[in-house]
């Protein structure tokens, strides 16, 4: 009986391997095309944004 919980820890130890690989080699693409498309409307809001006006209610002297 011990001596397969002793073979037991080898494939629980190759299962563990097999999901971290297969966690670590997973495709994360769509989350950075989020975030260009993100950053690209930033961009273009402060392109658009009023130079040399204060938001209201700021004591910034411009």
């Amino acid at each position: 009986m011990t001596a397969l919980v002793w073979l037991l820890i080898p494939l629980f130890a190759a299962i563990g391997a097999g999901i971290w690989g297969s966690w670590v080699s997973r495709d994360r693409t769509i989350g950075d095309i989020a975030e260009l498309n993100g950053y690209a409307r930033f961009r273009d809001a402060m392109e658009k944004a009023p130079s040399g006006t204060a938001p209201a209610g700021s004591d910034a002297v411009v």
